[in-house]
């Protein structure tokens, strides 16, 4: 890669990603750069086709479902964000493969393990440069979606709240890829804390 720069966004649905995703894209436009917003999965034409058939279809085996997943992943850094970080922009990207290990893996309970070598698998071991956990409990996330919900997000609290878990986990072990906010502060502290720590890695002014 050249001057690319690759963050991703994670956390429970109703976390505020897309929130978050859209404050830092300005900033980064306010430093002159090219930014490049997309979203897994859906990120690809194919993509749609697959968020809809699992999150919107019938019913989807856990299996079933981490591989059609990994299977956007995959046609996503291919055709979107690779060619992308080529041509030195800046990828925003809300979920990556850390939603896959935490809800397949974790709220599935199908392994941490083998679906993160899936996925890495998938991606050609494409990693971000930072992933921002926006951490919200179970309840509060449930509170901001109101009465909608797909088929992930109607699942049990406990369900959420082992994704909550492994997303926290994860961060803990990985400091240095790794920021959690409290997603339950104004969305203008959040924005500030996730710019003070690209600042700190030389991405922003």
């Amino acid at each position: 890669m050249t001057d690319g720069l690759f963050i991703a966004f994670e956390g429970g649905d109703g976390a505020g990603k897309s929130t978050q995703v859209a404050l830092l894209r300005d900033a980064f436009e306010a430093a002159g750069r090219t930014v490049l917003v997309t979203r897994q999965p859906g990120g690809t034409p194919l993509g749609r086709e697959i968020r809809d058939l699992v999150l919107h279809g019938d019913h989807v085996s856990p299996r079933a479902e981490a591989l059609l997943f990994a299977a956007d992943k995959a046609h996503h850094v291919e055709q979107v964000i690779a060619p992308a970080l080529a041509a030195g922009d800046v990828v925003l990207t809300d979920r990556y493969t850390d939603s896959s290990v935490a809800y397949q893996g974790a709220g599935r309970d199908l392994g941490a393990q083998e679906i993160h070598d899936l996925n890495m698998w998938a991606v050609d071991d494409l990693v971000p440069d930072l992933t921002v956990v926006v951490d919200v409990s179970a309840q509060e996330g449930r509170r901001r979606r109101g009465e909608v919900h797909d088929r992930l997000e109607s699942e049990q609290d406990d369900f959420h709240e082992a994704i909550r878990a492994h997303y926290l986990a994860m961060a803990q072990g990985n400091p240095q890829r790794y920021l959690v906010v409290d997603g339950t502060l104004p969305p203008e502290d959040v924005h500030e804390a996730v710019v003070q720590r690209l600042r700190s890695m030389g991405a922003l002014p």
